[in-house]
């Protein structure tokens, strides 16, 4: 897989070893929320949806390190990321739904977030 990043400058990297490197990364026993965040930055400005693994990897790194606010932001993103293929994201969701059940992140559904909060429409458009 190229990568399209221009800090990698299209360098070549199997897909296994991409996704290896950050699965490793958020598995890592002394990773502290600046470096998740770190990750997590990396890996989204790369030019894939992550899939369901390292997600699920993801999920768990955020509940090792407490902190429910990043995994809602992440799945926030996922769903933005998604845009570009709507059908991805309800897929996405229903392959990390156990593992967000057993560790406590609700989906954006039962936050209400999948709806703009103060969203009205603009009759002058």
């Amino acid at each position: 897989m190229a990568s399209t990043n221009p800090r990698y400058l299209n360098g070549e990297e199997p897909y296994a070893e991409f996704k290896a490197r950050f699965i490793n990364a958020f598995e890592r026993p002394d990773l502290d929320g600046w470096w998740m965040r770190r990750y997590l930055q990396d890996l989204h400005t790369e030019d894939i949806i992550p899939e369901p693994d390292i997600v699920r990897t993801i999920y768990r790194a955020c509940r090792r390190l407490n902190d429910l606010a990043l995994a809602i932001r992440y799945t926030e993103s996922l769903r933005h990321k998604c845009d570009i293929k709507p059908e991805l994201f309800p897929w996405l969701m229903q392959e990390v739904a156990p593992t967000m059940k057993e560790l406590g992140i609700p989906t954006l559904e039962e936050l209400g977030y999948d709806e703009p909060e103060l969203y009205t429409l603009d009759y002058d458009d």
